[in-house]
């Protein structure tokens, strides 16, 4: 996928966030705050000792959900995110915690306001659907 914009067609998100280098800033913040504050240590514990590797993989698939490269798809095909983090316990406070983490991120980095309620609007749909632990009268995803 091209994510250079012509005269044509509007800016991706991609494109509106940096491209390259603004996706890769707003992952690693993301991780940086999963790492460093105390109320995302839940979240941080479902994940490897090493985030290098789940930094990649966030990277490679937000360029290609934002409309920039899409990185993940080859490298590994279509991300199936829904079975990919079904080996992990994943409840309203892991959802709740993953978004708060990247609301954050996005403050820190200072995402124009209404792209970043566009795109924490686009994860809140997507994180939930990644929810597969049921809990007391609340479905599962």
């Amino acid at each position: 996928m091209n994510s250079q914009s012509s005269p044509e067609q509007a800016p991706t998100p991609y494109d509106l966030l940096g491209g390259e280098r603004g996706v890769r800033a707003l992952v690693d913040r993301f991780y940086d705050l999963m790492d460093l504050e105390p109320r995302f240590a839940a979240l941080r514990a479902i994940h490897p000792s090493s985030l290098e590797g789940s930094r990649d993989k966030l990277y490679w698939f937000l360029s290609g959900w934002l409309g920039g490269p899409d990185l993940y798809q080859q490298r590994h095909g279509h991300p199936r995110l829904r079975m990919r983090h079904f080996p992990y316990s994943i409840g309203i406070a892991e959802r709740d915690a993953w978004l708060e983490c990247m609301r954050q991120a996005m403050l820190e980095l200072e995402v124009e306001p209404r792209l970043r309620d566009r795109l924490q609007q686009a994860f809140e749909g997507t994180a939930d659907w990644m929810r597969n632990r049921a809990e007391p009268g609340q479905p599962a995803g």
